[in-house]
């Protein structure tokens, strides 16, 4: 779908389908409010008439038969003035977009209203990533028809058109930095193997200034001592394969490090999941996808931050060469892990490449990684679980989240929890009882971080959606994670 922002007001637009925002409380934002002047209260006559309260996500569709420009005009529900915030502009134009199905619309034209307390740069960067991701379709394997307009069109206010314009062009990009996560997730494990991964990332990379990767194979490794990620990998067929992608701008203000786990399909292993809990796990390598979708968006936006990205791809399979219970790895830092859940291996991989960006001495590391379960039955399905060892960054990464519509919660690291990774024959075991599960395994992570000011963010739930979370989040891979870390980055 191609999207533009024009400076235009909503009664000149000619599309089929024009979209305006509509509160729940009356005083209509300025661009219904004129339209409905020009109209001679039509609109509010209307609404009234069919009931329509404006709540969230709610839509009323109209003909306007000849009124205006459009063949007909979309209320999008906000909920209430003093509520709305990007996030509202998020899903109001993403419901605006699956209004338009109905009527068949082929051009959409959305008008931008700002609400208080946001500036025309944050609304017009909300609207374009609410109609980018609500367009979202996956399609590799099967054939689509034709749904929705083709093209839509932002109707940004005269006044605020330049401010207007740049967050349009910055929503754009974290969308589509989005959108390749979620390329990548959807994709089944079958075509996406370890080296397939690390080469979709290294072709997104190439030739962008700035930009560099850096495909480590099993040989080195070895040589590594990349014990974890090699013991997970022994199982499979398919080989490991490190990768280390760098942006690295002229006179950066500080260095970051994003880990991402790179599973490629989980089986659990020797300690093997049921046929139903594999039908997803395709999606263990949604934190990996996360940090690839985030660099593939790095040298439009232009930081002035330098950023690593670090992830170990692998398989987790069971055969005669698969790890044991019972038997230990020794890790790049020295510490040994005993494997006593072969399907508690994301940790084990994590510990690799959490000490490999400690090496590259940054300013912070933030980690993104499809861990425990236990995760999901503390938050649910749509809410990641953040943990951390330095209060000011867990502070800025919640805020970025919150600025990006993307949910997070904070989780605490109890220190007396940290006797439940004892074992009698390693540094570490990598499985626990199965209480406060998703703590412990953030407790095993933060002994690879050397000390490091950490982020570990627990996406089990929200990186894969078995229903739709949201007008502009529907089943499959999310793309969760891309944009705080985009807005983390940003913000320095």
């Amino acid at each position: 779908m191609d999207i533009s922002i024009v400076k235009k007001a909503p009664e000149e637009a000619k599309a089929d389908v024009l979209a305006v925002m509509w509160t729940s409380e009356g005083g209509q934002p300025p661009a219904a409010s004129a339209l409905d002047k020009t109209l001679g209260g039509w609109l509010t006559q209307t609404a009234k008439e069919e009931g329509f309260a404006g709540k969230e996500g709610e839509t009323l569709t109209l003909r306007t038969e000849g009124r205006l420009p459009a063949a007909h005009v979309v209320l999008c529900g906000v909920g209430r003035k003093k509520d709305a915030a990007a996030e509202s502009l998020r899903l109001a134009a993403a419901s605006a977009l699956q209004a338009a199905r109905k009527p068949a619309g082929r051009s959409l034209a959305f008008a931008l209203d700002v609400p208080r307390g946001t500036s025309a740069a944050e609304a017009a960067q909300a609207a374009a990533e609410g109609l980018i991701l609500g367009a979202y379709r996956f399609g590799a394997f099967k054939t689509l028809e034709p749904e929705g307009p083709s093209s839509a069109v932002v109707l940004a206010p005269s006044a605020a058109f330049a401010s207007a314009r740049r967050g349009f062009v910055r929503g754009r990009l974290f969308a589509q930095a989005t959108n390749v996560a979620r390329d990548l997730v959807n994709q089944p494990a079958g075509h996406l193997t370890p080296l397939a991964l690390a080469k979709e990332a290294e072709r997104l990379v190439a030739g962008k200034t700035h930009m560099s990767a850096r495909l480590m194979r099993r040989a080195e490794l070895e040589k590594m001592g990349a014990g974890g990620l090699l013991g997970v990998a022994q199982g499979s067929a398919h080989e490991p394969v490190m990768v280390h992608l760098a942006y690295k701008p002229r006179a950066a203000k500080k260095r970051v490090a994003l880990v991402g786990k790179a599973v490629t399909f989980d089986s659990g292993g020797l300690s093997l999941k049921t046929a139903k809990g594999m039908e997803t796990m395709k999606c263990d390598m949604a934190g990996a996808a996360a940090v690839i979708g985030a660099f593939s968006a790095l040298a439009a936006l232009k930081p002035d931050v330098e950023v690593h990205g670090i992830f170990g791809a692998c398989e987790n399979m069971p055969s005669g060469a698969a790890l044991r219970p019972g038997d230990v790895v020794k890790t790049m830092s020295g510490k040994t892990i005993e494997i006593l859940n072969t399907d508690a291996e994301g940790r084990v991989t994590l510990a690799d490449a959490l000490h490999f960006a400690t090496t590259l001495a940054p300013d912070a590391i933030v980690d993104l990684a499809t861990l425990t379960g236990a995760e999901m039955v503390a938050l649910g399905e749509e809410i990641t679980g953040l943990m951390s060892n330095r209060r000011p960054l867990a502070d800025k990464v919640l805020a970025a989240a919150a600025q990006a519509g993307e949910k997070m919660w904070e989780l605490p690291l109890e220190s007396a929890y940290k006797r439940e990774l004892e074992s009698r024959v390693a540094d570490f075991k990598n499985d626990t009882s199965r209480w406060g599960g998703c703590l412990t395994a953030g407790l095993l992570l933060q002994e690879f971080v050397a000390g490091v000011p950490w982020v570990h963010l627990d996406i089990a739930g929200p990186a894969f959606a078995e229903r739709p979370f949201n007008v502009y989040t529907q089943s499959g891979g999310t793309g969760h994670g891309v944009r705080t870390l985009l807005e983390w980055i940003e913000r320095g």
